[in-house]
């Protein structure tokens, strides 16, 4: 592994501050980077290129946005090996950039579908989302409720940054905020997976948080890009290891806004199937050979 790669690996391993899709941008600049130096062969590259997909993969194996993204990023690689090595490289450099910007274009478009829920509505959020904080400034609620979410408490800084930004927030610790969602009218969260069977991967505290507001008949709403989806259920998921995300079933989420539509938790496997570079991707990373 490569110093600049050993580098990146241990900053995506170590950080607690950032939201999934940052740590997708990470991992995709880094594989481009890798993709830039000297190859012989295509082959070859596509071999470098799968090792260091694989080490980035591992730095978070919960978050599915960085295993989504280098996939998507393998599978176009992959796909293209008889190309001139200078081509191979400029197609992966191209496709890095294009990923990182259709980062954007997808949090806007579900910042979008998302403003008739959020318009005169009191929003309860769990966790420094940045799909769902562009959602929120993009239609701002008539109140903002945001948990402190420990051990990090990175909803501090996250409630700071809303109120920069004109909104009204209140800041209240994770025990205090399943009391709150009696006078929410929604509880919107990020994700950092969402499974084909439709469960979710996201900061310790949510599933908490789900069940109090499925007993204030309160919707539970997931703010999640495409390339956050997993292309298998969440019983044939790695088993988490990270004590700050839990998995929250299917059955306590209403619906999942993606830039592709508002699914609910059992469309997400015909979303998931419709998707090739999720499938590809991810069966490039899980295969003993390298490739698919």
């Amino acid at each position: 592994m490569s110093s600049v790669l050993a580098e990146r690996v241990a900053e995506l391993r170590a950080d607690r501050r950032h939201g999934a899709s940052w740590m997708a941008r990470r991992a995709v600049e880094a594989l481009a980077d890798v993709a830039a130096t000297p190859a012989p062969t295509c082959d070859e590259l596509l071999e470098r290129l799968v090792a260091a997909g694989r080490e980035l993969s591992a730095s978070r194996p919960g978050v599915g946005a960085v295993t989504g993204a280098v996939g998507r990023l393998l599978a176009a690689a992959a796909a293209n090996t008889g190309l001139e090595v200078a081509d191979l490289q400029r197609l992966v450099r191209e496709e890095a950039d294009a990923l990182v910007d259709g980062r954007r274009r997808a949090a806007a478009s579900i910042a979008i579908q998302l403003q008739d829920r959020l318009e005169d509505a009191v929003v309860l959020t769990h966790s420094a989302s940045a799909t769902v904080r562009e959602a929120l400034l993009h239609t701002p609620p008539e109140r903002v409720i945001c948990t402190v979410s420990s051990p990090q408490d990175e909803g501090r800084a996250f409630s700071e940054d809303l109120r920069e930004n004109g909104l009204d927030v209140e800041l209240v610790e994770d025990a205090e905020a399943p009391s709150r969602l009696e006078w929410a009218s929604l509880l919107l969260v990020g994700a950092d997976t969402v499974f084909r069977d439709g469960a979710l991967i996201n900061k310790a505290g949510t599933t908490l948080l789900a069940e109090a507001a499925a007993a204030d008949n309160v919707p539970v709403v997931v703010a999640c890009e495409v390339v956050k989806l997993a292309p298998f259920t969440s019983t044939d998921a790695p088993e988490l290891t990270a004590p700050d995300f839990e998995l929250t079933p299917a059955e306590l989420i209403d619906s999942v806004v993606t830039e592709e539509g508002t699914v609910s938790p059992e469309e997400i496997r015909a979303l998931v199937d419709r998707t090739p570079f999720l499938r590809d991707g991810y069966a490039i990373l899980r295969s003993p050979g390298g490739s698919s």
